[in-house]
């Protein structure tokens, strides 16, 4: 009988070891660079997946092939050491994932995900219609094109939500287009009248 109090007692302390290592964030998030594992949730084909160094410039650039949970495999030791991000852009919104790399390890910072809301642009008849989420507050940079020539433009400091509705000329028809730039980012959407 005490052999299995004992054995049980073991077990008991083993189990609670382990749990404190499994909640310690600092090794969860530090992972081996030359086999680092990524993982979006509820991807569907056709969706971006982009890694950036600090500067922004792109090392890597692949279309989603298929819905459902990316995991993806990376080596990144072969990176300076620095600050990355991964971006996964789907239809209405980019989730940022942060990572630093130093020597041969990558440190995930779960705390610095962030989701940019993309612009969501419709046009009906002679009517513009704009809305974007900002829950940040960041200003917002519109500009409508008319065959390539700036015709209306306006910077709009954002509450939570931007709503803009614009009424073009309807006897003037060709081809238009609208730019927003928003979060140091452009987003563009032509279309006729």
């Amino acid at each position: 009988m005490k052999t299995i109090k004992r054995t049980v007692l073991v077990v008991v302390l083993m189990l609670g070891t382990l749990v404190n290592y499994a909640n310690n964030s600092e090794l969860k998030n530090v992972l081996d660079a030359t086999k680092t594992k990524v993982v979006f949730k509820g991807t569907k084909k056709g969706q971006q997946l982009t890694i950036k160094d600090g500067n922004g410039v792109v090392l890597h650039f692949e279309n989603v092939s298929k819905a459902g949970n990316l995991v993806k495999f990376f080596d990144f030791s072969k990176l300076k050491d620095g600050n990355y991000t991964l971006e996964l852009e789907k239809d209405f919104e980019i989730v940022i994932k942060s990572i630093m790399v130093k020597g041969d390890n990558v440190v995930f910072n779960e705390d610095s995900k962030k989701i940019i809301f993309k612009p969501v642009i419709r046009n009906k008849e002679n009517k513009l219609m704009i809305s974007k989420i900002a829950f940040d507050k960041k200003p917002s940079e519109i500009y409508i094109y008319y065959n390539d020539e700036v015709i209306f433009s306006e910077t709009v400091k954002s509450d939570a939500i931007l709503n803009r509705i614009y009424s073009l000329d309807e006897d003037v028809k060709g081809s238009y287009t609208v730019v927003i730039r928003s979060n140091g980012r452009s987003f563009s959407n032509d279309f006729e009248i």
